[in-house]
């Protein structure tokens, strides 16, 4: 089995050392750890709407750095700050994975850090079509 560890060693909102890799694969699965709207280490500013563009965003960016894409996500997981912003959530994510979107959960979650949204993705590519 091969791993790959992208992203490790970031550094948070208060400038320490994040604990955790962004995304790791192993064997084709890509394991992207939860996103929040963070840019520039800060939480950007506006509610649930541009939070979860720049949440997916992120996302979209370590899926891209590791050779993946929306149309390769299996599996998210999703928290929400407040569980009244849901259906404004869901207009932003059919933005991004429109008529084919993958298994999802959602639940309202507190959150570590002053943010409305988090999301984490499973994706899947088989490496061996790649050759």
């Amino acid at each position: 089995m091969s791993i790959i560890r992208y992203g490790s060693g970031e550094k948070g909102a208060g400038g320490q050392p994040l604990p955790f890799a962004r995304a790791v694969e192993a064997d084709g699965w890509l394991y992207v750890s939860g996103q929040v709207a963070m840019e520039n280490g800060r939480i950007i500013d506006g509610g649930i709407i541009p939070q979860t563009r720049k949440t997916m965003d992120n996302l979209v960016a370590i899926l891209t750095e590791a050779g993946y894409s929306l149309a390769d996500v299996v599996r998210v997981g999703v928290w929400l700050d407040d569980p009244r912003d849901f259906w404004s959530f869901n207009g932003v994510f059919v933005e991004y994975f429109g008529d084919c979107p993958p298994a999802r959960a959602c639940v309202q979650s507190s959150m570590m850090v002053d943010c409305k949204v988090e999301i984490e993705c499973v994706a899947y590519k088989d490496k061996s079509k790649e050759a």
